[in-house]
């Protein structure tokens, strides 16, 4: 509890991330829920993004917070939790992306985050050049956004349509800064051309 300027006591400041999540390791059975409500609707849209599918999505989630429940022992507060939790997220993702590769993808429809969540501007405009895209063009970039490469989604996901910084990006995927710029840059000239009707270059997951 602070005091006023006064010295009379004031509001109860409300605990950090990293006191949430020690907390929970002691034993406290509402700290872990109070990290979740603060960070579900960014992890779930991050999800959406990511694996382009509602279901395969929601299982992510379940998945990635089951494994941060079971993990936050481990946390050491080298990156922040959200950092930890996205990469949790991102990594549960890829898991399943990977598990149901041989399935075809299903576009991702508009507006259906988890409060009506649509792609950033600044994605669309990164492969088009344009700064006020037209809804048609979101909703085309939503939909080439599916057919990438699952580390390159990923990777445009957090950094073109979350503003995420490319070096925490790179701490959420586990992987150099140089290779989350690669990731983007091969990304973003595949989504070009598929918003041009072209077939892209198959860079993979490089």
């Amino acid at each position: 509890m602070t005091a006023g300027a006064d010295g009379a006591p004031g509001a109860v400041e409300p605990r950090t991330d990293a006191e949430l999540l020690a907390a929970h390791v002691a034993g406290d059975p509402e700290a872990f829920g109070e990290v979740v409500r603060r960070h579900r609707d960014r992890l779930w849209a991050v999800a959406l993004r990511t694996t382009g599918d509602r279901e395969e999505a929601a299982d992510a989630v379940q998945d990635a917070l089951v494994s941060a429940l079971r993990a936050a022992g481990r946390f050491r507060g080298e990156s922040a939790v959200t950092t930890w939790l996205h990469r949790i997220v991102v990594n549960a993702c890829l898991d399943r992306a990977r598990r149901r590769a041989a399935r075809p993808t299903r576009p991702l429809e508009e507006g259906t985050g988890p409060d009506g969540d649509a792609p950033r501007t600044g994605a669309a405009a990164a492969v088009t050049g344009d700064a006020a895209p037209a809804v048609e063009t979101r909703l085309d970039v939503t939909r080439a956004l599916a057919l990438l490469p699952e580390a390159q989604r990923a990777a445009l996901v957090l950094v073109d349509m979350y503003d995420v910084p490319v070096a925490e990006a790179a701490q959420v995927l586990d992987v150099a800064v140089g290779t989350v710029k690669s990731r983007c840059s091969r990304g973003r000239t595949a989504l070009a051309a598929l918003l041009r009707g072209e077939a892209p270059d198959p860079g993979g997951n490089r």
